[in-house]
């Protein structure tokens, strides 16, 4: 669903290929002292938010950091940023969103909101169903006590996250149901699991491919064909 940052090397300027092949030949060349000196190569400029403090960036730093993309996320003190996500993983989510209500009056779903599960650890699932008194609108995450459910759509540059890590994730802050959504070339498959709580890790409960109907945390009944009218 994103894309972990990385600062870029040297970029050459106004130097054409041959010049730059020739520069790259000499002997002791260093680009980077190239570009210190005025010379034709230039380093990037790294903007400030993306340099991590030697600790690591903290859950807090979402909210604080200025000009940070929308919709980044935290894993294991580092800044994960959104890539662009096909017509899928959005087509799914408008499925999710129109088709996950009405809720039990107990319950609010929540559309790309962060859930904060440690001081390192704030990713943002795809959707969320939440304690309905723990919304007042005006906060930016959760914390994982409230939450019932994350749902996440697996992006191709997201898989080793959406399966692996943030599940492990999801399932050590005790979050009860996780769905995990890929595209299997015709269409969703949702992998349904639920906690269990003596080991803190999920089981799978039921795989659906064209229609989605489970009782936890409520009971729902999607149409996932329905993806393609979106």
């Amino acid at each position: 669903m994103s894309t972990p940052t990385h600062a870029h090397g040297p970029a050459f300027r106004g130097t054409s290929l041959g010049e730059a092949e020739r520069n790259r030949l000499a002997p002791g060349y260093s680009p980077y002292e190239d570009a210190i000196s005025g010379g034709k190569m230039c380093a990037q400029p790294v903007p400030d938010w993306l340099i991590p403090p030697t600790e690591g960036f903290r859950a807090e730093d979402l909210d604080n950091l200025p000009d940070l993309p929308p919709h980044t996320e935290l894993i294991d003190g580092s800044l994960v940023l959104v890539s662009p996500q096909k017509g899928f993983h959005s087509a799914v989510l408008d499925l999710l969103t129109i088709r996950m209500r009405p809720v039990p009056e107990q319950y609010r779903v929540r559309r790309e909101m962060t859930v904060t599960l440690g001081p390192k650890q704030r990713p943002e699932p795809d959707m969320m169903v939440v304690d309905a008194d723990a919304v007042d609108n005006q906060q930016s995450s959760f914390p994982p006590d409230v939450v019932k459910l994350v749902v996440e759509v697996v992006s191709p540059e997201s898989i080793e996250r959406d399966r692996l890590r943030k599940p492990l994730l999801y399932a050590q802050a005790g979050i009860p149901h996780f769905w995990r959504i890929e595209d299997n070339g015709d269409g969703p498959v949702v992998y349904v699991h639920e906690l269990e709580p003596a080991t803190l890790c999920y089981v799978v409960t039921g795989i659906y491919h064209d229609r989605l109907k489970v009782d936890l945390p409520y009971t729902m009944d999607i149409d996932l064909n329905e993806y393609r009218r979106m």
